[in-house]
C-alpha cells in the first residue's frame, strides 16, 4: 500500500485547485462584488438581507422579540440571500456588507440610511436603538457584552472548525475532528458552568447575549446542528439544556427561526417576511397548497 506523501506548504500559497466540500463553489481568496445586482427595498424601516443560518437567526429572533414588546419601529422586511448561489457577492449586498456575509441590515428609519453588518454589531445596534435586551447597570452591562463577544470569538471554532471538518469537509481528517471536538466540548462546558450559576448568560434577565449564543449553542444542544448531538454528548450538559429549552419555547424565537429558512419542514420555512401575517399565510406548506 502506497502512503500518501505528507503535504508541504509552498512558499507562496495560490488557489490552484478546488477546495472541495459543501461550500467550495463560493470560496474565493478576494473580496468585492462578482456581479451587479441591486438589493430590493420594502416598505418597513428596517431592511434585512439574510439566510436562516445561526448568524442570520440571531437577528430575526431579535426583531421578532422587539415586535413582541410593541416596538413598531422594529418592523422589517427580510429578504432571502441565497449564499449557495453567490447572492452575497452582488454589488448591492457588498455595498451593505463589504465582507459578503449574512446578515446585513439597512436602517432606513431616518433621513440617511444606516448600514450595519456582522450579527453581533446588529444585535448591539438594535438593543441600543430600542433600549431593551441590554442592561444599563455597569456590572450587568459588562457581563452581557462579555458573553456577546464570547460568542463572536468562540463560534468560528464551532462552525468553521468542528462543523466544517465533522459535517462538510470532503474527507474525514481525524486530527482536525479531534482538535475541534475538544474545543467544542470545552465551550459547551464553559456555558454549562455559567448557566449553573444564573438562569441566563448575563444574569437574571434575557439579553442579546442569549439571543446571540442560542442559535449556535442552543441549536447544538437541541440537536439541530451538524447531526452531532450524540457525538458530542450534548445531553450531558444539563444546565445548557435547561436554558436552551427555555429560550426555544419563546414565541418570538420560534418565529425568528422560521424567517429566511429554506430547509426543514415546509411549515417551518418562511423564505421572506414582509408582514407579521406572513407567518400565517406564506410559509412553504401554505404556498404549495395554493399551486
Amino acid at each position: 500500500m502506497t502512503e500518501t506523501p505528507a503535504y508541504v506548504p509552498p512558499k507562496v500559497w495560490s488557489p490552484n485547485k478546488e477546495s472541495g466540500g459543501r461550500f467550495a463553489n463560493i470560496n474565493r481568496p478576494v473580496a468585492g462584488p462578482t456581479h451587479d445586482k441591486d438589493l430590493p427595498v420594502g416598505k418597513h424601516p428596517l431592511q434585512l438581507y439574510s439566510l436562516a443560518t445561526p448568524n442570520g437567526v440571531k437577528v430575526t429572533i431579535m426583531l421578532e422579540e422587539l415586535l413582541a414588546l410593541g416596538h413598531q419601529g422594529a418592523e422589517y422586511d427580510a429578504w432571502l440571500i441565497k449564499i449557495g448561489d453567490g447572492d452575497q457577492f452582488g454589488s448591492g449586498f457588498v455595498a451593505v456588507n463589504p465582507n459578503s456575509k449574512i446578515p446585513a441590515l439597512m436602517d432606513r428609519s431616518g433621513p440617511t440610511p444606516v448600514r450595519v453588518f456582522e450579527s453581533g454589531a446588529i444585535l448591539l445596534y438594535l438593543a441600543e436603538k430600542f433600549g431593551v435586551f441590554l442592561p444599563t447597570d455597569g456590572a450587568a452591562h459588562a457581563e452581557c457584552l462579555s458573553w456577546l463577544f464570547w460568542q463572536m470569538g468562540s463560534a468560528p471554532y464551532l462552525g468553521g472548525g468542528f462543523g466544517h471538518f465533522y459535517a462538510y469537509a470532503p474527507t474525514k481528517i481525524e486530527y482536525a475532528i479531534d482538535r475541534f471536538s475538544m474545543e467544542a466540548k470545552r465551550q459547551l462546558d464553559v456555558l454549562d458552568r455559567r448557566l449553573a450559576e444564573s438562569p441566563y448568560l448575563g444574569g437574571d434577565d434575557y439579553t442579546i447575549a442569549d439571543i446571540a449564543v442560542f442559535p449556535w449553542y442552543g441549536g447544538l444542544a437541541k440537536g439541530w446542528l451538524y447531526d452531532a448531538a450524540e457525538f458530542l454528548d450534548v445531553a450531558s450538559y444539563r444546565h445548557l439544556q435547561r436554558w436552551a429549552e427555555t429560550i426555544a419555547a419563546r414565541p418570538a424565537v420560534q418565529r425568528g427561526r422560521m424567517v429566511n429558512r429554506v430547509f426543514g419542514e415546509p411549515s417551518s420555512q418562511l423564505h421572506e417576511r414582509h408582514d407579521a401575517a406572513d407567518f400565517d399565510t406564506n410559509t412553504q406548506d401554505k404556498l404549495a397548497s395554493m399551486t
